[in-house]
């Protein structure tokens, strides 16, 4: 699903198409319906349900939708059980991946995503093998006006606890400014932000590599990563590619 990987690379992805979207939205809907039932279905007290609401916004994702997966997790609808999963894997090259997901079946999902890896000179990697090579962070992203804006911005910031600070530019030519947080922090520079009367464009918790790697066979573990991205159970797919 699309992400952050536009400025860091760290999290693969593809543009949304038409044809795509329905399995998104499935994907995005279990993810709030499972933040709802952890810790209420009110985004005010709830980060991680805003966290997947506002992946749901940047899909395009009917308003309906997020409400229908919100009372489901809630318990105003009954369904199956839900489970996050994070599984670590190597692909071709020895490139690190980092695969998250929700399922109603972990053993039919374990088994899946080995038959994708083991077809693409991929394996899984026992636990903790690969986390070590990320860095688990929380990012969001500011739209910037004038240089002015730009320094109080950078110094509140600062003095809310962010971690690293970034300008990029996109291909339009507009400028934001990336704020990076450790992720138990997130939230805490998100709202003091907000109090200073900045709102963040987006803001997410991401895995990014302490030290991404230059490959050879690039054809070979874009091919992985679209037959991991399109198997139902999968969210997310991090990886160290530079």
């Amino acid at each position: 699903m699309s992400g952050h990987s536009k400025w860091s690379k760290v999290k693969w992805q593809k543009a949304i198409t038409d044809a795509k979207k329905s399995k998104i939205f499935s994907k995005i809907a279990r993810m709030i319906s499972v933040a709802a039932k952890e810790k209420g279905p009110d985004p005010e007290t709830n980060p991680k349900l805003r966290l997947a609401m506002e992946k749901a916004r940047e899909s395009n994702m009917p308003k309906d939708n997020v409400e229908r997966a919100i009372k489901k997790g809630a318990g105003a609808d009954e369904g199956a059980m839900l489970e996050e999963f994070i599984y670590e894997a190597y692909g071709p090259e020895g490139v690190a991946l980092i695969i998250e997901g929700i399922t109603d079946n972990k053993n039919r999902a374990l088994g899946e995503i080995k038959n994708i890896l083991s077809r693409h000179q991929g394996k899984l990697a026992s636990q903790g093998s690969v986390l070590w090579l990320f860095d688990h962070i929380g990012i969001l992203e500011y739209a910037l006006g004038d240089n002015a804006q730009k320094d109080i911005l950078e110094l509140k910031a600062i003095e809310a606890g962010a971690q690293d600070i970034q300008e990029i530019t996109d291909e339009g030519g507009a400028a934001s400014l990336l704020v990076y947080a450790k992720p138990e922090n997130l939230e805490k520079i998100k709202q003091t932000l907000e109090q200073a009367d900045f709102n963040a464009k987006s803001f997410s918790l991401d895995w990014q590599a302490r030290e991404p790697v230059e490959v050879k066979a690039q054809d070979a573990i874009d091919k992985l990563l679209e037959s991991l991205d399109e198997q139902d159970d999968i969210n997310e797919i991090y990886s160290n590619l530079k």
